[in-house]
C-alpha cells in the first residue's frame, strides 16, 4: 500500500521560511518523479515544482522560482521544499505527489503578519 505523508507546514511571516518534507512508502521510491502542488482558497490546484529521475533535474514553477527549491533524498524516500522569502500569496494547503496518481493529505501554509 503507497503512502504519501507530509509534513512541516505552519505559519511563517512574510519574508520567513519554511521546509516542507513528504515522504514515501510502498513503491520504489528511486523509480518516480516526485513533484509539489499547492492549492489555496477557490483557486485550482497548481504544479510548484517537480524532481525528475534519475538525475534529480528540477522545474519550478515561475511565482516560486528563485525562493523555492525541491530536493530529494532517495535513500530515505523523501523529498523537500525549502520555501524561503515567503509572500502572502503562497498561503495554501501544499500536497505531494509520488508519481501520476499518489498524492498525500496536504499540509497548510500560511504567511501572514
Amino acid at each position: 500500500q503507497v503512502q504519501v505523508v507530509e509534513s512541516g507546514g505552519g505559519l511563517a511571516q512574510p519574508g520567513g521560511s519554511l521546509r516542507l518534507s513528504c515522504v514515501a512508502s510502498g513503491l520504489t521510491f528511486s523509480s518516480y518523479v516526485m513533484s509539489w502542488y499547492r492549492q489555496a482558497p477557490g483557486k485550482e490546484r497548481e504544479l510548484v515544482a517537480a524532481i525528475s529521475i534519475p538525475r534529480g533535474t528540477t522545474n519550478h514553477a515561475d511565482a516560486v522560482k528563485g525562493r523555492f527549491t525541491i530536493s530529494r533524498d532517495n535513500a530515505k524516500n523523501t523529498i523537500f521544499l525549502q520555501m524561503n522569502n515567503l509572500k502572502p500569496e503562497d498561503t495554501a494547503v501544499y500536497f505531494c505527489k509520488a508519481g501520476p496518481a499518489y498524492w498525500g493529505q496536504g499540509t497548510q501554509v500560511t504567511v501572514s503578519s
